[in-house]
């Protein structure tokens, strides 16, 4: 695996880079991203470019060894460009712009920019297309960062009509799959048709599903444009997008299978203090993140890049954009680089190499102080790279026998509808990780599309919209297959099944949710040894249930390798369900708390430490039967590390 570096020589004096480029390299980094937000300098005047000044930093940086990721710098689009083209902008729900003065202020929509877009992508495919120092190019950057999925601006308000017409053919056919009888909402032309937004109330939840599709197609279409405009200057170098974490405000899936490979940001500690957390799991893990945090999204991305993935962004120090922004634990920079490697990552890059004392990110910590003294964490960088040294090159492919079907769409429509403030998708596809990684289990995401037959089991947090064909392919899968609550709930258009809850999964599950109920999350309703909160189902069916309630009320039930669960399960309930399928297959599952986690890579076992205490690992070792090669300690501390060999 390599390791690398974010760096702006557009930010520092020509006199520093020389330097800068050898202590990269002496500090065991071979790759450095360039590029991505450097339109201003590269095209000061319109069709004025200046290509000398970044001429030379990729030669000085070349010339010490390093391997450059190149970003095209459509992320932000410079000023002369917004004030002749003001129709780029993003707009608001209220069709407002959204003006200059930071960055992704473009429409994913707008003609213009996409015009734009492809001529500026262009000229630097053909300025370093064939330079061999250019080993990676990136399309833009995180891609929906700030809210920009969606703008209501005229080319989106006219290419989502174009959209709505190519998917339903005739009005009529819309106004009925939509159901825009209720509240008089029929249409008679498609030109009538706005995006769902600034409403006085709930806009229509179909029309709202449509536009979040339609939104995400426009990523998508403009990543693909990009791609098109690299590809026939830079041939079969490698192109990636660097994707944010818990992000899904458009469908990775359609992105990804257009990259050579994924990458994405990782900031432990700023989405822990950003997300749904309790206070105690925020400060029990302050400094450390949340212990599966990262690896959701390594698995996630994995599965994005087909296999191939990166990290491009990774958290050296206390961020800036957080609500509190704390520094890691000593240890921890060097625990995430190395629990990427044991995901299957081929790079991790750090955010950035020097903090930058002006802007909009000066708080933000790199590798170097302002004042270009080295921060501490390059003590960790350094041991991580002799390591990995040490434990030699690995491109092996290990599969999991158990995997997650995540799903962005189903994430919209529990944002468009989610009956109960506190019912989140994410969060729930989290706890069932959560869930597994507790028990010790590696884990492959896939999509709704992919082959279900590679796997022993597969859970289903929710999948709402199920449709009779991929009933039959999990049916005929031979896995053992755990589905969440409110599968099977809806249509494609976002109306209720017919036949009610879980819709075409009763073929193979006969039993019918017949009312249900969202609960304040200060509530609960207990078990033996678990609860539920958030979501209860009340279900009609002859089906003797696997877990009941207090009450007698019933909320897990099985007919043969299908489970479905009728309430928002804790954690408890989660591993009890697991425990009996994995036991059915044969897997080996171990107990491993809150704090340790585990990944397996080409014969060797990482162990993670994310907790305050330290950890014994002589029980497990001897447990799981292996070997220990680092370190040569019976325990492992905050932040620490073991590697064992199996």
């Amino acid at each position: 695996m390599k390791l690398g570096v974010c760096y702006y020589p557009e930010h520092w004096p020509e006199t520093m880079w020389k330097d800068d480029a050898e202590r990269m390299r002496a500090l065991g980094l071979s790759t450095v991203r360039i590029g991505e937000f450097a339109w201003s300098r590269i095209e000061p005047e319109p069709g004025k470019y200046d290509w000398n000044w970044l001429d030379r930093a990729i030669d000085i940086l070349s010339a010490a060894g390093l391997e450059i990721i190149l970003g095209t710098p459509t992320a932000t689009p410079p000023k002369w460009l917004m004030d002749r083209e003001p129709s780029i902008y993003c707009c608001d729900e209220f069709g407002r712009p959204r003006k200059f003065g930071s960055r992704r202020h473009y429409s994913f929509s707008s003609q213009v920019y996409r015009r734009e877009s492809q001529r500026i992508v262009e000229a630097m495919a053909e300025r370093y297309g064939g330079n061999p120092a250019i080993t990676m190019w990136q399309t833009d950057n995180e891609y929906g960062c700030h809210d920009t999925v969606e703008s209501n601006d005229n080319d989106a308000q006219v290419a989502f009509r174009h959209w709505l017409k190519q998917k339903y053919g005739s009005i009529d056919v819309l106004n009925e799959a939509w159901g825009t009888v209720f509240w008089s909402q029929e249409y008679s032309d498609f030109e009538q048709i706005d995006p769902p937004l600034a409403t006085v109330t709930e806009a229509h939840p179909a029309h709202r599903l449509d536009w979040r599709r339609f939104s995400s197609d426009q990523v998508a279409d403009y990543n693909q444009m990009q791609i098109d405009a690299l590809t026939p200057a830079i041939g079969a170098t490698p192109v990636t997008h660097n994707f944010m974490g818990h992000f899904n405000q458009f469908d990775h899936f359609p992105v990804g299978a257009q990259l050579s490979i994924a990458t994405w940001d990782s900031y432990p500690l700023g989405f822990l203090e950003q997300t749904w957390w309790p206070r105690e799991t925020k400060l029990r893990f302050m400094r450390t993140g949340h212990p599966d945090f990262a690896g959701f999204h390594h698995d996630l991305y994995r599965r994005m890049g087909g296999g191939r993935f990166g990290v491009m962004e990774q958290q050296p120090g206390p961020v800036n954009w957080a609500a509190y922004n704390p520094a890691p634990a000593p240890g921890m920079v060097k625990l995430w680089t190395l629990e990427a490697f044991a995901h299957g990552a081929s790079l991790v890059s750090y955010f950035r190499w020097r903090q930058a004392p002006f802007a909009q990110e000066q708080m933000h910590a790199g590798l170097n102080r302002p004042d270009n003294v080295p921060s501490p964490v390059q003590r960790e960088i350094r041991e991580t790279s002799e390591l990995l040294a040490r434990l030699g090159p690995d491109d092996a492919d290990d599969k999991s026998r158990v995997a997650l079907l995540f799903d962005y769409e189903a994430d919209w429509l529990f944002d468009i509808q989610p009956q109960g403030q506190s019912f989140n998708y994410a969060r729930l596809c989290f706890d069932f990780y959560t869930g597994l990684r507790k028990l010790g289990m590696d884990v492959d995401f896939i999509s709704r599309n992919d082959t279900y037959t590679d796997y022993d089991v597969i859970v289903v947090p929710s999948l709402p919209g199920v449709s009779e064909n991929e009933v039959a392919r999990l049916r005929d899968s031979g896995a053992a297959v755990i589905l969440g609550p409110r599968t099977g709930s809806k249509t494609a258009v976002l109306s209720i099944s017919e036949g009610l809850a879980p819709g075409p999964l009763q073929a193979v599950l006969p039993l019918k949710a017949h009312y249900v109920e969202s609960m304040h999350p200060t509530h609960q309703e207990s078990g033996a040894g678990f609860s539920v909160r958030h979501w209860l189902e009340h279900i009609e069916s002859e089906l003797e249930p696997d877990f009941r309630l207090d009450s007698g009320q019933g909320i897990v039930w099985s007919a043969g390798a299908f489970t479905y669960i009728s309430a928002w399960p804790d954690i408890g309930l989660i591993t009890a369900i697991l425990l009996r399928r994995l036991e059915e297959k044969s897997i080996t599952a171990i107990d491993l708390g809150d704090d340790l986690r585990l990944r397996r890579r080409n014969g060797r076992v990482f162990a993670f430490n994310y907790g305050p205490d330290d950890i014994s690992i002589t029980k497990l070792a001897d447990t799981l039967d292996m070997r220990q090669i680092a370190p040569k300690t019976s325990t492992i501390g905050t932040g620490e590390v073991a590697i064992f060999s199996v």
